[in-house]
């Protein structure tokens, strides 16, 4: 009798210590900066974007899959899972297209090279992809509580003991970077293709990594001025940036563009697997 007591109780300890362990919907919603959104009111920016070229992308090995968001919704993302389990994670983030095709193709072929690491692909635009440079500016506008609560379900939906690198394009870029503020001390990586850079630089004070950031010497969005004074704010902040600048425009990494620089991306590609091999140690 004694022993059947003692395990309802400690069964009841049990449950109260669940429900009271923090989940994904108990969490404040956390809020991260678009300055993304500012920008799309500037023709002259959104002009830069040329529409991209149709196109389809199935999948080998990822799926669409749903999680819970700190706000009562749900988010969605493109999981490429490792054939081994694994701690070690890579966030992909959209341009500021959606989370197209385009998009699922760059986040297989990173989980191809990088092997043993599972890849996210993080859908910020609720299930919409935008096909015009209207759309896309529109799209954009997402408030900054849904994306920091989009951030906060990946981070739940991968679990405390993940280890997590991020990248991302445009939109992705600045995207990347406050993914790698908000992921705290999981954070092992962060790569910004010539995206939106943190001003904040108590915000910059809060990563847990260095970064490497890719941009376009031609890029009149964010312009190689905005780019050195993103390095001075990262030193301030005592953090470490690599600055990979090529002769080329904004979005020259987009193989649906104009402006795609095939040497430039390939170039630029395998500066950034390293740098995802080297901060993930695989």
């Amino acid at each position: 009798m004694k022993k059947l007591f003692l395990l309802a109780g400690g069964l009841l300890v049990a449950l109260a210590s669940y429900a009271q362990a923090p989940s994904c919907c108990d969490q404040p919603v956390a809020e991260v900066n678009n300055d993304m959104a500012l920008l799309a009111s500037n023709k002259s920016f959104v002009m830069l974007h040329e529409e991209p070229l149709p196109f389809t992308y199935k999948s080998a090995a990822g799926e669409m899959v749903k999680f819970k968001t700190p706000d009562g919704k749900e988010a969605n993302g493109f999981l490429l899972k490792a054939p081994k389990e694994t701690n070690k994670w890579l966030f992909v983030y959209q341009e500021w297209w959606g989370l197209n095709d385009y998009i699922k193709q760059e986040a297989e072929k990173l989980y191809n090279d990088l092997k043993d690491v599972n890849v996210l692909a993080i859908d910020m635009y609720d299930g919409k992809v935008a096909t015009t440079r209207e759309e896309a500016s529109k799209l954009v506008q997402v408030p900054r509580e849904r994306l920091g609560a989009i951030m906060q379900g990946a981070l739940s939906y991968v679990g405390p003991q993940a280890q997590i690198a991020n990248v991302g394009w445009c939109f992705g870029g600045g995207m990347s970077l406050q993914s790698a503020i908000l992921g705290g001390k999981q954070t092992m990586g962060c790569v910004i293709y010539y995206g939106q850079p943190e001003k904040n630089i108590e915000r910059l004070k809060a990563l847990n990594t260095n970064v490497l950031g890719i941009f376009g010497a031609k890029d009149s969005g964010i312009p190689p001025a905005a780019v050195s004074e993103f390095e001075k704010n990262m030193k301030e902040a005592g953090k470490d940036i690599t600055i990979k600048m090529y002769d080329a425009p904004h979005a020259f990494a987009n193989p649906s563009n104009p402006g795609y620089d095939k040497e430039a991306t390939a170039d630029a590609y395998q500066i950034t697997l390293n740098y995802l091999k080297t901060h993930l140690k695989v």
